[in-house]
């Protein structure tokens, strides 16, 4: 097989990689696992087998060797690692780790079969001027074999939880750095001069034999600080790293000096190496002041965006692009495929570049959100004109070639135009996030003064320490013009409103921002305007000296009003109503999940909605269920405004790390052994906590006894308490610390069950399970009609079948247990809790009891 046929083909299992990264990142809201697939599609799935098959054709060119005509052994070598491959992802979204474990050993057999041949080709061959790149190859090599053990090591669900922490950092920085960064470098040696047409500089190839030691080492110092869980020791290797990396690129800008690069190709590898040093560069920073492992796993969020989606994607298609019209044939094939691979060069480089600042840097949700699809979409455009390249290569193949130079692109001026074009777009787009959400970025007006200016600025700086502004009461001299510099030190994020109508953006922890108050002509007050956080605490005043009249004051959105609760307990819902189910299904084996926070405007009563934040989209979040010794692992990303966290009571483990408070698009995986039976709760544990639970943030686990019998029919109700904000809006704090909630209901929506009934037929024994999810009341459970001979409740058997009966499982909040009976007569058997005030306010529903089958 010729090197065109051979590479075409080849290519296409990178191409079918990379169209099943796209098609994941379009309906990643729907796939489980989704951050993980998009990971691996690229670094193990498109990126591997890149590397593996280019890196084999510059060893050969390298070092003069012919290929291997029939490409035997390539071929199996291609196919063991990309069954390896698929086997790897089957097991991580279907959670079987024997899949992983065999795909794993598969991918780091052919690492290092190829590491071998490599050497071996080094030994027989005659001394190269470009050996050291091969060095480079089987380095990268080596690692892949070990950041595949890594990564299965991560899989397995025994692993404790804090060591999987520090293998995912390990794991990381051996398989981006070590086998993809190794690669680059390396045949950044050769092909870089070769891509600009220009002599290679001098001292290239000093830099890349001496450079190689200090790579591996200093990634042998980060990845082991890593696993040791030390930020200072990790934050070392990655100076290393980041030294010897620019010590290896230094000789190249003398190249760059001589020719500009111009093409997509080019561009594109230089704007990839770009965001690879400046990745490092934060790196090295971010952890070398990270006061705790914790504090090092919060910043390492921003590096894997960069790392993967600036450097490593976009080497790869400048690469594949350069790459693809060198095989594809003559000189007219050659030029056919460069003519379509430039197609939009400058627009989607400046698009994909600026839009990806937008998603590392600390901007609002929405505008990442925004930012994310344009670099989808600048990144996704590349397959179809690869498509296209190719068909119209093979179609010129036979055509013969003619003399002269390539055919020059655009001018610079109209390249120019066009990347400026695509900078419009991403300002556009980000002019639009901001007036969707002006809020999160303190877009506000000063007010206008009441006294005469004084021509004076008084500047204060206000910190946030906890749930405080410190200090929390500023004196100004009425006329003068107030700045506050507002300072994050807490653990959250946090922002400035004065009752003025000026306010600050959202500030994630460590932030700061300049908030002008205007001139001062009244007294102000001043609060944070994140849902609960005022009542907690975070309020302060501001003084206009001289000044006794009273300030004005912003008037808060209304609460939805006592009558119009009232009236909705009495009405039906409408036609799209959709209960939630509260069948319970059988426990199963395998409990990896992720859990992403989304913020959902739902109803919850008839006619009356509420802006929730939720687990998986829904309150309660989702229940799951198992057995005593199953592992769970549940990866939580927030896709909120604001920062939330996870708190599960069925696992016993330090909560420092797992239940930390994560910021909006980062993620954790939190790992946990269920080691005894209950009804146990999960909720966000961010402060307020009373208030992130009470607007949606719970739901329940279900560890079975281990005695448990089956039963006919099981149900699970999680009792849970509403306080109303504004229609379509959140929680109004202010009634959850007074501990005046207008509903309280079950499964999320006040009353379902008497406009959808549970149903049972007469002598089936049913149980039900009861979570008080609170956050402050408790639950009477009672079953109007019926009498429970069974009741279980925080992990023990209160009664069983005998002469005695129950009336009620009386649980606290954060309690759960569950209660069994039969009917042994059709009916409508309503269930409450016997705190008749919480049913009246809508924890009621029905049990339609029916006679026998046949």
């Amino acid at each position: 097989m010729n090197r065109s046929r051979w590479h075409l083909r080849v290519g296409s299992i990178v191409f079918a990689w990379l169209t099943a990264l796209v098609v994941i990142a379009i309906v990643h809201r729907s796939v489980p696992a989704s951050g993980w697939l998009l990971i691996h599609l690229l670094g193990l799935g498109a990126a591997g087998n890149a590397i593996l098959i280019w890196s084999r054709h510059f060893a050969d060119a390298l070092l003069r060797r012919p290929p291997d005509s029939s490409r035997a052994g390539q071929a199996c070598a291609l196919a063991a690692f990309n069954l390896g491959a698929v086997a790897v992802v089957a097991g991580m979204v279907l959670s079987f780790w024997p899949a992983v474990l065999a795909g794993g050993i598969a991918v780091a057999s052919v690492a290092l079969a190829h590491a071998v041949t490599l050497v071996r080709q080094l030994r027989s061959a005659l001394p190269s001027r470009f050996g050291d790149t091969v060095r480079y190859y089987v380095a990268a090599a080596a690692l892949l074999s070990i950041g595949a053990g890594l990564g299965v090591a991560m899989a397995n669900s025994t692993l404790p939880g804090a060591l999987h922490d520090r293998f995912v950092i390990a794991h990381a920085a051996v398989n981006l750095f070590g086998f993809v960064g190794l690669t680059v470098l390396g045949t950044l040696v050769t092909l870089w001069p070769t891509m600009l047409r220009t002599r290679m500089a001098d001292g290239v190839e000093v830099a890349a034999r001496r450079g190689l030691p200090g790579l591996v080492g200093g990634l042998t110092v980060a990845a082991s600080g890593a696993v040791a869980g030390s930020p200072v020791v990790t934050a070392t290797g990655a100076l290393a790293y980041l030294a010897a990396t620019l010590y290896v690129l230094w000789p190249h800008l003398d190249e760059f000096r001589r020719k500009r690069p111009g093409s997509f190709a080019t561009l594109s590898v230089l704007c990839g190496v770009v965001w690879l040093v400046g990745s490092l560069s934060y790196a090295v920073v971010a952890f070398a002041t990270a006061p705790t492992w914790p504090a090092l796993l919060d910043r390492a969020g921003p590096l894997t965006v960069a790392v993967l989606a600036g450097f490593l994607v976009q080497v790869l298609l400048g690469a594949l692009s350069y790459l693809t019209t060198i095989v594809v044939g003559g000189r007219a094939a050659s030029i056919a495929a460069t003519t379509e691979l430039e197609r939009g060069a400058p627009w989607r480089l400046a698009v994909a570049n600026f839009a990806l600042l937008l998603c590392v840097l600390p901007t609002p949700s929405l505008l990442r959100v925004a930012a994310s699809v344009l670099v989808v979409t600048s990144y996704a455009a590349f397959l179809p004109l690869l498509a296209r390249a190719v068909w119209r290569a093979r179609r010129l193949r036979e055509t013969p070639s003619t003399p002269g130079p390539p055919p020059s692109g655009p001018p610079v001026r109209q390249r120019l135009g066009v990347a400026a074009a695509g900078l419009a777009v991403v300002v556009l787009t980000a002019a639009a996030a901001v007036a969707a959400d002006p809020s999160a970025t303190g877009v506000a007006t000063a007010p206008s003064a009441s006294v005469p200016a004084t021509g004076q600025t008084t500047r204060v700086e206000v910190r946030i320490e906890g749930m405080r502004y410190v200090p929390d009461n500023i004196s100004v001299p009425a006329g003068n013009r107030l700045e506050v510099t507002l300072v994050n030190s807490g653990s959250d994020h946090h922002d400035l409103v004065l009752s003025s109508g000026t306010r600050t953006g959202r500030l994630a922890p460590g932030e700061q921002a300049v908030l002008d108050a205007g001139v001062i002509g009244a007294d102000l007050d001043g609060w944070c305007s994140i849902a609960g956080h005022r009542q907690m605490g975070m309020t302060m005043s501001v003084r206009a000296d001289g000044i006794h009249h009273p300030g004005h004051h912003e008037t808060a959105p209304q609460s939805i009003a006592g009558d119009d609760v009232a009236r909705s307990l009495t009405t039906r819902p409408g036609p799209g109503f959709n209960p939630r189910d509260a069948a319970l299904a059988a426990a199963t084996p395998a409990h990896r999940i992720t859990l992403t926070v989304t913020e959902t405007t739902r109803e919850v009563s008839p006619g009356i909605t509420q802006r929730q934040w939720t687990f998986g989209g829904s309150a309660p979040g989702p229940t799951l269920r198992g057995k005593v010794g199953d592992v769970f692992e549940v990866t939580l990303v927030n896709d909120g405004t604001i920062g939330h966290s996870i708190d599960f009571h069925a696992g016993a483990l330090a909560p420092d790390v797992p239940m930390r408070t994560i910021r909006p698009g980062e993620r954790l995986v939190y790992r946990f052994t269920a080691t005894r039976a209950g009804v146990w709760m999960y909720h966000c544990s961010t402060m307020p906590m009373s208030v992130h639970i009470a607007n949606g943030m719970f739901g329940a686990v279900i560890i079975d006894p281990p005695d448990l019998a089956a039963v006919d029919r099981e149900y699970l109700l999680v009792q849970s308490e509403y306080y109303l904000g504004p229609p379509g809006g959140e929680v109004d704090a202010a009634k959850v610390v007074a501990d005046k909630p207008d509903l309280v209901v079950f499964n999320g929506y006040a009353n379902q069950y008497d406009h959808a009934p549970l149903t049972a037929r007469t002598g089936e024994r049913v149980r039900i399970w009861v979570l008080a999810a609170g956050p402050n009341r408790g639950s009477s459970f009672h079953v109007v009609g019926g009498q429970f001979d069974t009741v279980w409740s925080e992990g023990d058997y209160r009664l069983r079948p005998g002469p005695g009966g129950a009336q009620a499982l009386g649980l606290s909040a954060a309690q759960g247990g569950f209660v069994e009976l039969s009917f042994d007569q059709p009916g409508r058997y309503p269930f409450v809790t016997h705190a008749m005030v919480d049913a009246e306010r809508g924890a009621h529903g029905i049990i339609e009891v029916t006679g026998h089958s046949g």
